[in-house]
């Protein structure tokens, strides 16, 4: 039997809305990278951007887990002496919480030109507002796949 391949024509993409509010980040990032790789659908191909279109609401209502709130990320502008952090609660707090999410999802896709495009299939927002009505998206409960997907806040 020969493996079987997908063509560009063979791809159906989709539109899936997930509500983030409450679900823990982590595993709404597995969730999120499986569906933009396409690994859910039995004609995956490895080389192809076989993934759905996703849409994350309430990115700013995400959860962590453990001291999470208070773990530093950092990054350099480039310039000498120049090593910046913020905790995850400020960025969380701040004017761009969606940042959180999309570096958790970007960080479990692999590290190539195809992880790079698949990206541009995510849209997060931190409200519960979308421009996105007329592509009719499919709602994914992401809370009621598994009991340890949310997590009430303290």
């Amino acid at each position: 039997m020969k493996t079987y391949s997908a063509t560009p024509a063979d791809i159906d993409k989709k539109w899936i809305l997930i509500d983030a509010e409450g679900v823990v980040l982590g595993r709404l990032a597995s969730i999120v990278a499986t569906r933009l790789r396409g690994k859910h659908k039995p004609s995956f191909t490895p080389n192809m951007d076989m993934g759905d279109n996703v849409i994350i609401i309430n990115a700013d209502k995400v959860q962590l887990t453990g001291k999470k709130r208070e773990k530093p990320n950092y990054w350099h502008t480039g310039y000498p002496g120049g090593i910046k952090s913020r905790t995850t609660g400020q960025i969380l707090e701040g004017a761009h919480p969606e940042r959180v999410v999309a570096q958790a999802v970007k960080r479990m896709l692999p590290g190539n030109r195809l992880a790079r495009q698949q990206m541009t299939n995510l849209r997060i927002y931190a409200g519960a507002e979308h421009p996105h009505e007329a592509q009719k998206p499919e709602v994914l409960d992401v809370k009621t796949m598994n009991s340890k997907n949310t997590r009430v806040a303290y």
